[in-house]
């Protein structure tokens, strides 16, 4: 797997989130400044909420633009043989029953799910507990975590 090419995927689906916010910050601009929106009593806050909404909305755009440019500088280098996971890293984890997941762990988008080579990758922030429990460990060290209310034990089987 090609760290750079997953990078990419992961910045285009934040552009995309990205185009979505903008636009549902146009909208919530538009509904807080109509004329229809003006107070016709003191109990008529349909105006007030649209700027409320409008104001949430920019925060979200300003969040989501920070994390593309987290995701921009962030260095990706291989990973050297005995390397404990670091931010930049991808790993696969497996359980013993053969279930593996890939994850990212990356400087934000925590969540955001694309496909490599008919893999899953899920980006994963080293504030989430899996990430805190990750950070640090090498190949071949177990971590356990519940998973849909079940403990389960994972190995960590590559780093990248």
């Amino acid at each position: 797997m090609n760290k750079s090419h997953i990078r990419q995927l992961i910045l285009e689906q934040l552009h995309e989130e990205l185009n979505a916010a903008q636009a549902a910050v146009r909208s919530a601009h538009e509904a807080a400044t109509h004329e229809d929106s003006i107070a016709e009593n003191k109990y008529d806050t349909f105006g007030l909420e649209a700027a409320y909404l409008a104001h949430g909305q920019a925060v979200r755009v300003q969040e989501i633009e920070q994390a593309i440019l987290a995701w921009r500088n962030l260095p990706l280098k291989d990973s050297e043989p005995d390397s404990p996971v670091v931010l930049g890293s991808l790993v696969r984890l497996e359980t013993r029953d053969g279930l593996s997941r890939q994850l990212f762990l990356g400087p934000d988008g925590a969540g955001i799910k694309v496909q490599d080579q008919g893999r899953e990758i899920i980006v994963i922030t080293p504030r989430s507990p899996l990430g805190q429990k990750l950070v640090g460990k090498f190949e071949g060290d177990e971590i356990s975590f519940e998973v849909n209310g079940d403990k389960q034990l994972f190995e960590i089987t590559e780093i990248l």
